[in-house]
């Protein structure tokens, strides 16, 4: 999108082809299928106008360093996040209000003669003589000579196609595990001691992490007075995200838990470490009987269930008391279960047993990267082509992934002058 904005100021009237919906439609069809209806796999959580990140927390935080970042959070601004996006430490814009920021900057985009076709599939990508060439939908061949790819990092099938071009992909590191849910009350008392509750704080957040062996156990993605969503964009699977509304009042606050997974663990085949998450989401179907396989973290660290008490989970279209050892490796299971106990020390409530943990979470970033020229930011073997944000292996949230972004139009802008 921070793409197709810069472009579409400097003229160059952009073509952007989102393979979902509207995100009016898209909210709509999210909305029905969190409350027990039917999946639309091109209006999901991880497929439609605004990506993945549309349906988070919308936190606007980044360790990148990057001066565009004040540029993006500029536009937010501009285009209907809260103002004090541009002062906060930690600034968060929350679903409800990204869905209007996704429209404006759209918007802006076709005022200014760009074009936007929705629920339009990249299916192929014409490659000759090491030069991009055209992007064929639907059987329509549209000629192009520079083709920015920001596909998500959930685009298996257009990763599948990819595989027989000539470009260069390889596994990157990615993680995989649960969310965590306690009480928003009791993070709230955890790190704010006496002042919890105070109306200036709002609710508490976290961020956690700790070595384990050759591994790491950490936190992301933290949604304070958020909620467990589904996030799957395939039939009989189950996928697990976080979600804040603007306000963070829910009952429960959420993260992902996660365990480091290396590119060596799948032998550097970025085609087996996907194949490895799909297998786990499949593998979570079956085990929730449609459900979404749940259990406190009592039951996770002793082996005996509990059912569920003060914590209750958010997940909407419901959970199965499942034993969750079943979902991963021994090995990750038990980097899990060490990273619950280092982290007590640091958030006293974090091993609360009463705790809840969903799986699975598997999206916590691109299991790929798609090789490109450090310098020109095209694709190694196909000139005009330029892998792009999170799904390429390039960013690692809203605020990179835009950054990435404005990088990549303003090398195609500097191959259109030459």
């Amino acid at each position: 999108m921070f793409a197709g904005l810069y472009l579409a100021r400097a003229g160059a009237r952009p073509l952007i082809l989102e393979r979902g919906a509207a995100v009016e439609e898209r909210a709509a069809a999210v909305e029905r299928y969190w409350q027990g209806g039917p999946l639309d796999e091109n209006a999901s959580v991880q497929f439609g106008e605004g990506g993945a990140g549309t349906f988070s927390d919308g936190k606007l935080t980044t360790r990148i360093g990057d001066p565009r970042c004040g540029f993006v959070l500029r536009e937010f601004a501009a285009h209907g996040a809260p103002e004090d996006v541009m002062i906060r430490a930690k600034p968060h814009v929350g679903t409800d209000r990204l869905r209007e920021v996704v429209k404006k900057i759209r918007q802006e985009i076709l005022s200014l003669g760009g074009e936007v076709r929705f629920l339009t599939k990249a299916e192929d990508f014409e490659i000759a003589e090491g030069n991009i060439h055209a992007v064929i939908v639907s059987g329509e061949r549209i000629p192009a000579r520079q083709v920015i790819l920001a596909a998500g990092h959930s685009a298996r099938e257009t990763f599948a196609m990819l595989k027989s071009k000539p470009l260069l992909m390889e596994a990157k590191p990615f993680s995989a595990g649960f969310r965590i849910e306690h009480l928003r009350a009791d993070i709230d008392r955890a790190q704010y001691g006496e002042f919890a509750g105070h109306p200036a704080l709002g609710a508490a957040d976290y961020q956690l992490s700790a070595q384990i062996g050759g591994r790491c156990a950490y936190t992301f993605c933290m949604c304070p007075g958020g909620f467990v969503v589904p996030a799957e964009n395939e039939e009989e699977t189950i996928v697990t995200n976080g979600m804040s509304m603007h306000a963070r009042n829910g009952m429960n606050s959420n993260a992902a838990l996660v365990c480091s997974l290396s590119a060596e663990d799948f032998g550097g085949d970025p085609f087996r470490a996907m194949a490895f998450q799909e297998k786990t989401e499949r593998l979570a179907f079956a085990l929730g009987k449609g459900k979404a396989p749940a259990e406190t973290v009592g039951a996770f660290l002793s082996g005996e269930k509990s059912g569920f008490g003060r914590v209750m989970p958010t997940y909407s279209r419901g959970v199965a008391e499942t034993d969750l050892t079943a979902l991963y490796p021994e090995e990750m299971t038990s980097v899990l279960r060490a990273g619950i106990h280092a982290f007590h020390n640091r958030i006293r409530c974090f091993d609360d047993p009463e705790a809840v943990l969903t799986g699975p979470e598997t999206r916590t970033s691109s299991p790929v990267r798609i090789v490109r020229d450090g310098e020109s930011l095209e694709a190694v073997g196909a000139a005009g082509l330029y892998p792009c944000g999170e799904g390429a292996g390039y960013a690692g949230g809203i605020m990179s992934a835009a950054a990435d972004g404005l990088r990549c139009a303003e090398k195609v802008l500097e191959a259109l002058m030459k």
